[in-house]
């Protein structure tokens, strides 16, 4: 079904608002290129002088040109191997903000009684700051493994397992809203999932409501909604 353009930069298919946000129950987002503004596992590359090679790996992930989004971390995440925590800290201090309107929406969702979580193929590092800043409620994403003894606080280029796992992949995404919805008592026809990348179109498939914000041409295509223009924010046109 084509979408329709509802205002401009904002086009909806597959439904008729506006739709009831104390309808829904729970929120699910990405968080690099959703909730913030820039990709963290691209920006950290950049103090060992790896941006583009990383960065050319991300782009390819996210509009869904590499099957095994897996392999894909890993291999940039091995392109991290030196990194510092501090690099890490001047990432998140002078470079990570948060994108127009997510503030303003994850802070909507929450007043109309919805629990919020927060689904990356990104890093603790990271989520758990975000989290902590707006109050998210769930969170899975990747741990980086840091040397302990010499050189102490730098990356060793890979990532350590999980009591769930070992990456949070597209299906672990899927799983998490999956798992999240059955833990809260209520249908996945009641989360609404926002991303912007091909990793996240299995948890948006299975969402009543799927929001696409400033996403790749796949992840448009397939979305309820898709903010093309403007905020996070701009999801609230659709709402009563």
């Amino acid at each position: 079904m084509p979408a329709i353009p509802f205002a401009p930069g904002l086009d909806i298919q597959g439904f008729t608002p506006p739709l009831r946000l104390s309808d829904f129950k729970l929120a699910a987002f990405d968080m690099d290129s959703t909730l913030i503004n820039i990709e963290c596992v691209d920006e950290i590359a950049d103090a060992v002088g790896r941006k583009e090679e990383v960065a050319a790996i991300t782009e390819a992930a996210m509009r869904g040109e590499i099957a095994d989004y897996k392999e894909s971390l890993r291999r940039r995440v091995a392109l991290l191997k030196g990194v510092t925590v501090a690099d890490m800290e001047m990432v998140y201090t002078q470079r990570l903000q948060l994108n127009p309107g997510a503030e303003k929406l994850v802070q909507a969702c929450k007043a109309a009684g919805m629990k919020v979580l927060l689904v990356s193929g990104g890093f603790t590092f990271f989520t758990d700051r975000i989290r902590d800043r707006l109050g998210i409620d769930f969170t899975r994403s990747n741990v980086l493994e840091i040397r302990s003894g010499p050189n102490c606080g730098e990356l060793t280029g890979r990532m350590v397992d999980q009591p769930w796992g070992d990456i949070c992949d597209g299906a672990e995404k899927r799983r998490m809203l999956l798992e999240t919805c059955a833990q809260l008592g209520i249908s996945p026809k009641q989360a609404i999932a926002v991303g912007d990348g091909a990793n996240d179109l299995p948890m948006m498939g299975e969402a009543g409501l799927s929001v696409a914000y400033h996403a790749k041409p796949k992840v448009r295509e397939h979305a309820m909604v898709a903010i093309n223009a403007g905020g996070l924010d701009r999801l609230l046109e659709v709402m009563a």
